[in-house]
């Protein structure tokens, strides 16, 4: 039997659903989902595997103009996605009208391998504009395949997903065939806190956290983990923490309860915040939280 698998990186402005997608595709929730920008900073490897095929998404961080160290990293991994893709899934949403980065958009319409638009959250919209919107970007990106769907919805994502797998070279799996993802536990720890943190903390506070997990301990029932909330000055840590505490602890039930859903475990979880000034900017402590890749 012919097998097939290839690398389809998703890429587009902050917000336009990439990981609702990808999760889609997936079938579980390896990408944090809110409604805030830049949610996603690195590149997470999504693996979907068949009895002849295996597909790698990869879900990158929106494309940004960058503004600090952590930033121009995140567009590393934007980069990156160009680098190897077999198909390039270019997401944009109903309203939408150009991609933040003219180079980037560059390569698009420049782009030697197949090129699927995704035009998202089509629910948001009525048959006219969804017409006109057909109609802006078949002449913007005159290379691309237009799919009109709604990741949140499911709303086509099937057929997205079936004209990849045509799509595909044949090539044997590039990862075991029950792999899910390319990251350890530990990260979907932090992205898990990590999402908690961007649900609960308004302004600034939410991009200037980092976590690392120092401990994961796992038996055959319960999990344990402890895991540091890094914050850039003793003010952000003050109001990570809360009166008395009362915010971290709601952290750590909210984590503990999405961790529970994600392992299929009890987990006990401890959450402690500390102060790394500037961990944004220190090229060190990037390369500490897996961020640059030079």
């Amino acid at each position: 039997m012919e097998h097939k698998a290839g690398f389809v990186n998703i890429i587009g402005n902050p917000n336009v659903g990439k990981s609702t997608l990808m999760n889609a595709f997936v079938g579980e929730r390896l990408s944090i989902i809110t409604s805030k920008a830049q949610t996603t900073r690195h590149r997470i490897l999504g693996i979907v595997n068949g009895e002849d095929f295996q597909v790698v998404l990869s879900d990158t961080p929106g494309i940004i103009k960058p503004a600090y160290e952590m930033q121009k990293s995140m567009m590393d991994f934007v980069k990156s996605a160009f680098e190897d893709a077999d198909v390039l899934i270019y997401m944009v949403e109903i309203g939408e009208k150009e991609l933040k980065d003219e180079a980037f958009f560059n390569k698009i319409i420049h782009s030697t391998i197949p090129v699927l638009l995704l035009l998202n959250k089509i629910d948001k919209s009525d048959q006219q504009q969804l017409e006109e919107q057909i109609a802006l970007w078949k002449e913007k990106v005159p290379n691309a395949e237009i799919y009109p769907i709604s990741a949140l919805e499911n709303f086509n994502v099937k057929e997205v997903f079936a004209r990849i797998l045509e799509l595909l070279p044949v090539s044997p799996p590039y990862y075991p065939k029950d792999a899910l993802t390319d990251k350890p536990e530990r990260f979907f720890v932090n992205e898990t806190i990590r999402e908690q943190i961007l649900k609960n903390y308004d302004k600034e506070i939410p991009y200037a956290v980092e976590i690392e997990t120092e401990e994961f301990l796992e038996d055959e029932k319960i999990i344990r983990i402890r895991s540091v909330i890094m914050v850039e000055r003793d003010t952000q840590k003050g109001i990570i923490i809360g009166h008395k505490g009362a915010a971290l602890k709601k952290v750590g039930m909210q984590s503990r309860e999405e961790l529970e859903k994600f392992f299929g475990k009890q987990i006990h979880i401890e959450l402690y915040v500390k102060v790394n000034k500037d961990w944004r900017s220190n090229s060190y402590q990037l390369r500490r939280f897996g961020y640059n890749q030079k």
